[in-house]
């Protein structure tokens, strides 16, 4: 007993030492705009500038990101739920190093947490979230009532949408969704395969000039990324497109976007006082707690 409580106080005291990821969450109003790929290339991006970066693939069942990378994970998050192995475990390596937990694939029916199972996650997500720099969650399509918990969670939320008026109509719909439920939230766009700068401008111009009028918000431009046939290439090729072209204008574009986010927002705003919980762990046990009294 006594070799336990002094193994416990010595990870207490790493985690004061350490600083707490901050969460962003990457989702999109429907499906095909690119999201997996920007939040893949994103999370490397942020790695070449020495951040410690975890991506989860949390659009459960598909497993986007190992087929962008080409991998095959030994183990995905269906196995953490549904096989009682440990989050760590799941953790698989990626392109140069970045760690990531797989969504797995072969899952049709809609995912949802059970009791037991949000207990295991959050007791296990939580000393996780002292281990890096970000962690990032590459949502499914879409905003349903279980993935609105973690995007309520999420400490920085990002949109990525295409100038196609579907795709600004379905961003916009997200957005609303969110806010329904937690008005002020910021959200930070990423406008993917356009044509040219004035085209991806003219995009964010009609997305937020709705979520101005409408949800009292202004969403923040980060980038604009091109329509860039090095994409395409990166996909079939399984390869991420900051690995495969580097100086492709998708690649230059995507450490651009890294750079902004780093340099306006401060990586050290997630960071709380030791001893505190970290806040997406607060903040989801509330909204989950929440939704269970409500049902």
């Amino acid at each position: 007993m006594r070799d336990q409580a002094e193994e416990l106080r010595k990870k207490l005291n790493q985690y004061k030492q350490t600083p707490k990821a901050k969460t962003i969450a990457v989702m999109s109003g429907k499906g095909g705009v690119g999201k997996s790929n920007v939040s893949l290339n994103f999370a490397l991006a942020l790695q070449k500038q020495h951040k410690k970066i975890l991506l989860f693939d949390m659009d459960i069942g598909m497993a986007n990101l190992d087929i962008l990378m080409g991998r095959s994970s030994e183990h995905t998050i269906l196995d953490f739920f549904n096989n009682k192995t440990e989050l760590k475990e799941v953790i698989s390596k990626g392109p140069e190093g970045l760690e990531y937990v797989s969504g797995g694939s072969g899952l049709s029916s809609i995912f949802r947490l059970s009791d037991s199972q949000f207990s295991r996650f959050i007791n296990e997500l939580s000393p996780i979230l002292y281990q890096y720099d970000y962690i990032i969650f590459d949502m499914g399509a879409g905003v349903t009532d279980d993935s609105l918990k973690f995007l309520l969670a999420a400490e920085e939320h990002f949109v990525i949408a295409t100038p196609e008026p579907t795709s600004l109509m379905d961003a916009y719909a997200a957005m609303k969704y969110i806010c329904l439920s937690a008005e002020h939230t910021q959200f930070l766009v990423a406008v993917n395969r356009s044509h040219n700068l004035k085209n991806a401008q003219a995009a964010y111009e009609r997305l937020s000039a709705a979520a101005r009028h409408f949800l009292k918000i202004q969403p923040v431009l980060l980038g604009c990324l091109p329509e860039d046939e090095k994409v395409s290439k990166a996909v079939m090729q399984q390869v991420p497109v900051l690995q495969a072209y580097p100086n492709s204008g998708f690649g230059r574009e995507i450490l651009n976007i890294a750079g902004r986010y780093t340099e306006r927002f401060n990586d050290n705003e997630g960071k709380k006082a030791a001893g505190q919980a970290h806040p997406f762990i607060s903040k989801l046990r509330e909204l989950f707690l929440k939704g269970r009294v409500a049902e």
